[in-house]
């Protein structure tokens, strides 16, 4: 493994003080597209020079990745630690944790309180990405997730049926995601939010890091991983509207089994399933009402009365008496979610997105105008009463 300083074309700033945040590269054979990473995080409005820091992790790298980063290197203006490595059973996941345990590292050194902040060697970040991240940590959260918008360019090359099938997901996905803050609110995630769970865009504060185990090393899903992590720690994660990455909308990644593959796949299998989050109507309803069901009885330290809950997710008795000993609610809420038949995530065909959209419309519409909205929820989920709480386990079952 070789770190700054052990190459001599590029800057030695081992010596130099720790910044209050380092962003995280994960870099594999990016020579066409690292330069305007770095130009992009060089560039970054509001923070001191000293006050950010880039890790670069190279693995694997054969296609000069690394002398054009060491050429673009004395030209970024703030301090900047590489290192490369040489793994036969690299990853993804592998790669962006090694990037994170060194960002990690690097503020342990004066900033343990500091920022970890991570990004892909394909991506742009705006100029005030730090600073928004950072502004959004200030106002209470422990985590930020931003979203992603595809390369303007790159995506234009793409073809049209993927653009449609990706604007009728997304048109889905965020009907969801209001009617989620509707029925289960959460006082530091509140709407507008979104559900993107990117590396390409992920800040969170050290202490949490560590807590939540840092990031996993998987091969496929690491991202989504870490948050679903921190939120199982109680985390305090923000799904910020106003970060936005841009990042490629090339069909021959680095990562298999990454975005790139996904947009792959869809073209070739244009109707295979959506993402596991868009569920049927039925279903996602169900699952937002007995979220709301448990947080209540979580916060009123009601969950060990598992009689209120266990029978109608249709859990045992002992496993319910382990998931409400469970230290976090975050916790609670994800073994109930893994250990419930009727919670399993049951993904949309694509050809069934425009119906599901219209319903979802016309629910959410009548939600927010309040009475009509609220019966029709109460329908779908928990309520007073046992019959009707059968009703919507049957519903949610057969959906």
């Amino acid at each position: 493994m070789n770190q700054t300083g052990s190459r001599p074309d590029i800057p030695d700033l081992r010596g130099a003080p720790a910044p209050a945040c380092v962003v995280a590269v994960p870099v594999r054979n990016e020579v066409d597209r690292i330069g305007a990473c770095l130009r992009a995080l060089a560039g970054q409005e509001a923070i001191g020079a000293r006050g950010l820091g880039i890790v670069l992790f190279l693995n694997n790298c054969t296609d000069g990745t690394a002398e054009a980063v060491a050429a673009l290197a004395p030209s970024l203006g703030l301090p900047l630690r590489v290192v490369e490595r040489e793994f036969s059973g690299a990853h993804a996941g592998w790669a962006r944790r090694e990037a994170m345990e060194a960002a990690a590292a690097w503020l342990d050194e004066a900033a343990p309180d500091g920022v970890i902040l991570t990004t892909d060697a394909d991506s742009r970040v705006p100029p005030d990405w730090v600073a928004r991240n950072l502004a959004a940590l200030a106002r209470g959260a422990d985590a930020i997730a931003g979203t992603i918008a595809l390369d303007a360019a790159e995506a234009a090359r793409l073809p049209e049926a993927l653009h449609a099938r990706g604007r009728l997901e997304g048109a889905y996905e965020a009907l969801l995601v209001a009617l989620e803050a509707l029925i289960d609110p959460v006082a530091h995630d509140p709407w507008p939010r979104h559900a993107t769970r990117s590396g390409a865009t992920l800040a969170v504060r050290l202490p949490v890091y560590r807590a939540a185990g840092g990031m996993p090393a998987l091969p496929v899903g690491e991202d989504r991983a870490f948050v679903a992590a921190l939120l199982r720690a109680d985390a305090r994660v923000r799904h910020a509207p106003d970060i936005v990455v841009v990042t490629s909308g090339r069909l021959d990644g680095r990562a298999p089994g990454g975005a790139a593959d996904t947009m792959r796949r869809r073209c070739e299998a244009p109707e295979s399933p959506c993402d596991p989050r868009l569920e049927p109507l039925s279903r996602a309803l169900f699952r937002y009402a007995w979220g709301r069901r448990l947080r209540r009885l979580h916060a009123a330290g009601c969950l060990g009365r598992t009689r209120l809950w266990a029978p109608w997710l249709r859990i045992g008795r002992e496993e319910a008496r382990r998931i409400a000993a469970l230290p976090t609610f975050g916790a609670c809420l994800a073994a109930v979610a893994e250990a419930s038949p009727l919670l399993v995530h049951r993904p949309l065909s694509p050809g069934a997105l425009p119906g599901h959209i219209r319903r979802a419309r016309a629910l959410l519409a009548g939600l927010r105008r309040g009475a009509a909205g609220i019966r029709a929820l109460r329908a779908l989920g928990p309520g007073r009463s046992r019959p009707a709480l059968g009703r919507a386990s049957e519903r949610a079952g057969n959906a």
